[in-house]
């Protein structure tokens, strides 16, 4: 394989994270692997909308405002672990936050970011069994490495 303008040096680790014990494991273990390859780390955190029957249901506004405030609080201590996290490892680490599908979302940072690798956390929802956790979808996906940290 030859060399190709434009692609050599370091490229990222991407971590999903959303809060759940899970994906904060997910994050420390990525976090040693951007310390061992010297790599960035980039957490990317998907904000997601009131879903449309709860903005039907709630006239007064108040449990839309409690999911978007727990999203706020979530955010907070996400970048709070990721800073502890980035001065333990001593890595170059840094949150993404956007809104919309998780699984669109990492893969979007990851090619933005030229990844070398996807960690994420394993689901424990039943419902993923059905329709799909985002580990089972990045890794058809197929693109990149991709480890499931339980």
């Amino acid at each position: 394989m030859g060399f190709e303008l434009g692609t050599d040096g370091p490229g990222a680790i991407v971590v999903g994270v959303d809060g759940s014990p899970t994906s904060l494991r997910a994050a420390a273990y990525a976090a040693g692997l951007a310390r061992r390859q010297h790599t960035k780390l980039i957490a990317v955190y998907a904000r997601t909308s009131p879903t449309t029957l709860l903005t039907l249901a709630d006239h007064s506004g108040l449990a839309t405002h409690a999911v978007l405030q727990t999203q706020d609080e979530l955010e907070t201590q996400l970048r709070t672990e990721l800073e502890r996290q980035s001065s333990i490892w001593g890595v170059d680490a840094r949150l993404v936050v956007r809104r919309g599908d998780p699984f669109t979302l990492v893969t979007e940072v990851a090619k933005e970011t030229r990844a070398e690798a996807v960690v994420v956390g394993s689901s424990a929802s039943v419902g993923h069994r059905i329709a799909g956790s985002l580990a089972i979808r990045l890794v058809k996906y197929g693109r990149w490495p991709v480890t499931v940290v339980p």
